[in-house]
């Protein structure tokens, strides 16, 4: 069976995390998967948080994907426990001698890709799960990582860009052949948010909301780039034409205490709730009138499948690859980022209009199908078979299983080494 390691630099809440996991997921039993991960350690995940993730990992487990924690595998910038991060990952190849490495993120995308080149793996993948090149850093360290990923695009087969703005990035900052791109849209549970049932003023009860009151909400870490400050801001506009509105934040990060801190300051407090990070987001997805997303950069913004699988109407920031989601007027309203007024008007024309909000959520759960987890999964496939069938060759001397048999042809080494009916049926064709 054809081995496949795959790195991240945590497992959290994060979209990046939930993609990462549910892709092994849907490729168990297909491949020999590995999971290779730091120990999230700086996501500072409450308790409910962490027994979340270990049950998702425990899922995983069970499913029989291998997981290995490398301590040193962090998010931020450590030379030394960098230099440990890429020797654990290099002594985890040199073991593992998988046929593909899959790497998710940027520092376990730059660390993890050069352990496999230095270990000789045949495959290269990696999916950086967003914009990447500014928004994120400083001018100077952005430039630094730009420079970064050209030299680490150089041994990369191929470069999964979740849509097609950001695939658009790699080519305007000339990261890589355009060739080795591919968008590939990040998988939701669709059916988890559309069969969602819930007695709506009970949980607004339960959550210290008004039970007849709108609802405006955004789901998501509450960091800079995820731009929790604008909606805040926004909110003291819609506030004052809808007093009967609430602001709710699920999620957590650092911006939560300044956050809280403004609330009060603007007297706003009463009308905002933050609820942290909950295992219940397809029911509190049925509260909300309005889902709002004021990203100042995104790569694709899962959370807005989830909301339109919901059938909310959305708000959200005309960056990064959420206009690959959103079709202005059709399922939701975009607004420039950072514009905290351009947002409240938004907001406002919404909850003013119950007919358009409904209209809006209706167009959004019918555009929600195209990004299923089996969807992605399948084009994830599709795409290792592709780069297996052409690379089939070089794994004559790496898989003890195969050596004594002959490679008369890429497509038939193909079908030897990756068991997926897609290739049986071509090599049937020909």
């Amino acid at each position: 069976m054809i081995k496949i390691v795959h790195i991240i630099t945590r497992l959290d809440r994060g979209g990046s995390a939930q993609n990462t996991l549910l892709t092994c997921l849907g490729l168990n039993g297909k491949y020999d998967l590995v999971l290779a991960h730091g120990l999230s350690l700086e996501s500072q995940m409450t308790g409910w948080e962490k027994q979340s993730v270990n049950t998702q990992i425990k899922k995983a487990a069970e499913g029989g994907v291998k997981l290995i924690a490398i301590p040193f595998l962090m998010r931020r910038i450590d030379p030394i426990h960098d230099l440990r991060a890429f020797l654990s990952l290099w002594k985890l190849m040199m073991k593992e001698r998988p046929h593909i490495v899959h790497t998710h993120t940027s520092k376990a995308g730059l660390l993890g890709r050069w352990a496999a080149k230095m270990a000789a793996v045949p495959i290269i993948v990696h999916t950086p799960h967003g914009h990447v090149f500014y928004g994120h850093f400083g001018s100077i360290a952005s430039k630094f990582f730009v420079i970064m990923e050209k030299l680490t695009g150089s041994i990369t087969d191929r470069m999964v860009a979740l849509t097609e703005a950001e695939g658009k990035d790699y080519n305007t900052f000339l990261v890589c052949n355009p060739d080795k791109i591919v968008a590939i849209h990040s998988g939701v549970d669709i059916d988890r948010y559309a069969a969602a049932r819930v007695n709506i003023e009970e949980k607004k009860r339960s959550l210290g909301l008004d039970p007849k009151g709108l609802v405006v909400g955004t789901v998501g870490w509450l960091l800079p780039i995820k731009g929790p400050m604008y909606l805040l801001k926004a909110m003291e506009g819609v506030f004052k034409s809808h007093p009967d509105a609430s602001l709710v934040y699920v999620g957590k990060g650092d911006l939560e205490e300044k956050l809280k801190k403004e609330a009060v300051r603007i007297s706003v407090s009463d009308k905002v709730t933050f609820l942290g990070w909950r295992d219940d987001v397809p029911e509190i997805m049925q509260l909300l009138d309005i889902f709002v997303l004021p990203s100042l950069n995104e790569g694709m913004g899962r959370v807005l499948v989830e909301a339109m699988a919901a059938g909310k109407a959305i708000v959200a920031s005309d960056t990064g690859g959420i206009p690959d989601l959103i079709i202005h007027g059709h399922n939701g309203l975009l607004v420039p980022p950072k514009d905290s007024n351009r947002l409240a008007e938004a907001i406002i024309t919404l909850l003013k209009d119950t007919h358009r909000r409904e209209e809006i959520g209706k167009n959004g759960r019918l555009l929600a199908k195209r990004y299923s987890v089996e969807f992605m999964v399948d084009k994830i496939e599709t795409l290792y078979e592709g780069l297996l069938a052409k690379k089939g060759r070089t794994f004559s001397a790496r898989s003890p299983s195969t050596r004594s048999r002959s490679l008369e042809s890429p497509q038939l080494n193909a079908l030897r080494f990756n068991g997926a009916g897609r290739v049986r049926r071509e090599i049937r064709k020909k």
